[in-house]
Order: structure tokens, then sequence, then C-alpha cells
């Protein structure tokens, strides 16, 4: 079985670089980390981009133009191998924090601490990054500068923190059984999901939602939807 330590080490590697680099030298980063044909899945408004220097350009130079101190916050961080195509990923999640003391996307300046939730996937082959999905919380970011371009939330939107037990950061090698068991659980979570889906049944009884959560399960969706906290309010709120 794999332990993942090289694509973990190649990734942490990674963003140590980018912490260190500035607009000016962040195009030479990525291209150091990134195949040729390296393809990044960015939302709306960074979007597809190909090659690094394209992603340099569209997201990172713009963002650290903007953005000062930037210090990335993982709250979680995993390696694993795809069930469709049996790829390598790394996947990082938390915050981006600094000084917005730029204006970015549009947005002015506020010269205050700012956070932009993200959440990376990264595919590894050969020893270097070929994929990369970026997904980030500009509403989130939005709502910190006072601006909330959606009506009313059901959940509640703040920062959100780290697991409970402070444990997600996964840089050591894992148990593999309990690994195998975590992935069995998302799956029977996702197959049930799947099902209710299809079946248009936007009210079903707890009992169903309880066969793969916890009764004290989180529910962290993003500004505009919100957090809800326990079935019942993620039912009352999200669902």
């Amino acid at each position: 079985m794999k332990s993942y330590q090289d694509q973990k080490s190649l990734i942490l590697s990674f963003y140590d670089e980018l912490e260190a680099a500035n607009a000016d030298s962040v195009g030479k980063v990525i291209s150091q980390f990134t195949n040729p044909d390296f393809q990044w899945y960015g939302v709306y408004p960074f979007n597809e981009q190909n090659g690094g220097d394209a992603v340099a350009e569209v997201f990172w130079i713009p963002f650290l133009s903007a953005w000062s101190n930037v210090q990335r916050r993982q709250d979680v961080f995993l390696a694993g191998t795809s069930e469709i195509d049996n790829t390598d990923w790394v996947i990082s999640m938390g915050h981006f924090m600094g000084l917005l003391d730029g204006n970015w996307l549009g947005f002015p300046a506020s010269r205050k601490i700012a956070f932009l939730r993200y959440a990376d996937f990264n595919c590894i082959e050969d020893g270097k990054i070929v994929r990369s999905s970026f997904f980030c919380d500009l509403i989130g970011f939005m709502h910190q500068l006072g601006i909330n371009p959606l009506p009313p939330q059901t959940g509640a939107s703040f920062i959100y923190p780290g697991p409970r037990t402070h444990d997600g950061l996964l840089f050591e090698p894992q148990d593999q059984r309990e690994s195998q068991k975590t992935l069995e659980l998302v799956n029977r979570m996702i197959g049930d999901l799947t099902d209710l889906n299809k079946s248009e049944n936007d009210c079903p009884p707890p009992d169903l939602l309880t066969k793969t959560w916890h009764d004290d399960m989180i529910w962290y969706g993003p500004a505009g939807i919100g957090a809800s906290y326990t079935i019942p309010r993620y039912q009352e709120q999200h669902q």
C-alpha cells in the first residue's frame, strides 16, 4: 500500500515556496513544481487555465499584489488514489490569511486582516503536479468587506475552524485499514445522497442521514448557504 509521503512532500515544498514568493517570483515557483501541460481548474472568475504562467497571471500575481504577508493556514491535509482513474492526489483545505493592502477583483483595499477559505486538489505524476482544482469562497471574502450580494442565507457564515480534534493534518503515513474504512463510509454517504436526489424527496426522515452522519455533524457550507450544526438543523437550514 502507498504511503504517499513523496507526493505530500512535493506539495508541502510547493506551498512553502509559494508562501515565500511575491508577485514577481511566483510564476517561476509554479513552473518549478508543475508539468509543462499543467491543467488548473478554478472557480469563476479564474476559470480553467493551461500552464503555470497562465495560472500565475490569472490568480497568483493579482492575489499577491493585493494581499500582504500571506499565510496558508491548513486545517486538512491528506493524500490518496482516485478510484476513477488510479491517479494520486494531495488535498489541502483551510484559509489564506493576509492583509488586504491593495484592490483585488474590483474590491477596495481594507488594510485589515482578511481570510480566503480554500480547498486545493493536486494530481501528482512523476514528481510533478499535472492537474489542480482550486476552490475559494469569494462570497465569504466579500462578507468580510461588508458586501452581501446574495439573499439572506439560511445557515451561519463565519471563519470556519478546523476539526474539533485538531487531527486533520495527515503529514505522516496513515493506517491503511482506517483509511479504507473512511473511504467506504464516504462512498456509502455519497450513494445514499445520490439515491435521495433521484427520489426527489427533499424531506427524508433523519434516520436516513444517521446511517453515515454522526448526530453532532457540522455542515460547513460556503457563504451564501452557510453552516449548520446537527442533522435536524441541517435539514431545516440547508436541505
